[in-house]
C-alpha cells in the first residue's frame, strides 16, 4: 500500500460509549481525529486532546466511522449530508450492530466507498473489529480500512458479505436467546447463567475457542449429542419476552439502576472502569498463555 492511499484523517460521527472508544483508538495511534457531536462540551474531559466539533469539518477526512443510534433513517440522513459535503472522497464505515447494510446503503451515490466496521465494547481496548463489505464495496476501500485498523493494533475480522449481526453478535445472541428461554421457563436464574458463562465457558473458550475445543474433545461425542440437543433448543424467531419487558419498562441495566440485577446502590463509573480493567488483564494473560493452536494453522 502506498502512502497516497493510506488513511490519515478520521471523522467519528457520534460519540456514545462506542464512538468515544473508537476516537481514542485512532487518536492514540497517530491519526488526525475529529469527533462530531451534538453536545461537544460533555466530551471535553473524556476525549482530552481530540478535536470535538458540532459541524462537519471543511476538509474531507479519509475515513468516516458512523456510530449513530440504531435508527436507519437517522443514519441515512447523515450519509446524505456527508456525501453532499464531501462527495465520494471519504470511505464511509457504519458501526451498526444490527441494521442491514444493504438497506443503509440505499440512495448512496458512492456505494463503492461504503462498508461496515463493527467495534466491540470497549472499543479502544477490544482487539477485534468486524469489517463487512457489501457487493458494491471496492477492494481498495477494504484494503485501506484493514490497514488503518492494523495500525491501531486491532485484528480486523473480514466478512465477505454482510449479514445482520455480523459474527460476534450472531454468536452472542444465539447463546443469549437460549439463556433467556431457560430463565423465562424457570429452569435457571440469571445468576446461574452468568456463573457458568464466567467460570466454565469463558475460561475454556479463552484457551480453545469453540470449534478447536470440539476437535480436542472428539467430534463423535459432539455430533451424537447435537442430534439429541439441537431439536430441543429454542428456535423461535421472537425476541425474548423478559428482555423486551425490561426495555419496555425503562429498566436498562446499570444506566437506570435496574436490569437483570439491582444496580440501585452501585457506582456506574466504578463498575464500568473495573470491568474494562479486568477485561484488559484477561486479554493480556491470554497473549501470555498463547500456546494453542499448536501449529495447526
Amino acid at each position: 500500500m502506498t502512502n497516497d492511499t493510506e488513511i490519515r484523517s478520521v471523522l467519528i460521527a457520534g460519540a456514545g460509549s462506542i464512538g468515544a472508544g473508537v476516537a481514542r483508538s485512532f487518536a492514540k495511534s497517530g491519526f488526525t481525529i475529529h469527533v462530531l457531536s451534538r453536545n461537544p462540551g460533555r466530551l471535553r474531559e473524556a476525549l482530552a486532546g481530540v478535536d470535538i466539533v458540532d459541524e462537519l469539518p471543511a476538509a474531507p477526512p479519509d475515513l468516516i466511522v458512523e456510530s449513530f443510534p440504531e435508527f436507519a433513517e437517522l443514519k441515512r440522513r447523515l450519509y446524505r449530508d456527508l456525501e453532499d459535503a464531501y462527495g465520494g472522497v471519504p470511505i464511509l464505515a457504519s458501526n451498526s450492530s444490527g441494521l442491514p447494510l444493504e438497506e443503509l446503503m440505499q440512495g448512496l451515490r458512492y456505494p463503492q466507498q461504503f462498508l461496515g466496521t463493527h467495534y466491540l465494547y470497549p472499543a479502544d481496548a477490544s482487539e477485534f473489529v468486524e469489517v463487512m463489505r457489501t457487493g458494491k464495496t471496492s477492494d481498495a476501500a477494504v484494503a485501506r480500512v484493514l490497514a488503518a485498523l492494523r495500525r491501531c493494533e486491532k485484528t480486523p475480522m473480514l466478512l465477505n458479505r454482510p449479514v445482520i449481526g455480523a459474527l460476534v453478535n450472531r454468536l452472542q445472541h444465539a447463546l443469549l436467546h437460549e439463556a433467556y428461554y431457560l430463565i423465562e421457563e424457570g429452569i435457571v436464574s440469571a445468576e446461574q447463567v452468568d456463573d457458568i458463562a464466567r467460570k466454565l465457558l469463558a475460561p475454556r473458550m479463552c484457551v480453545t475457542g469453540l470449534l478447536l475445543q470440539k476437535d480436542i474433545s472428539g467430534l463423535d461425542t459432539h455430533a451424537l449429542a447435537q442430534r439429541t440437543i439441537v431439536p430441543h433448543l429454542c428456535h423461535d424467531k421472537t425476541p425474548s419476552r423478559s428482555l423486551q419487558a425490561l426495555y419496555r419498562d425503562g429498566h436498562l441495566g446499570l444506566k437506570t439502576g435496574k436490569g437483570f440485577y439491582d444496580w440501585s446502590k452501585a457506582d456506574p463509573a466504578h463498575i464500568r472502569a473495573t470491568a474494562n480493567e479486568n477485561v484488559a488483564k484477561i486479554i493480556a494473560l491470554m497473549k501470555e498463555l498463547e500456546v494453542i493452536p499448536y501449529g495447526v494453522r
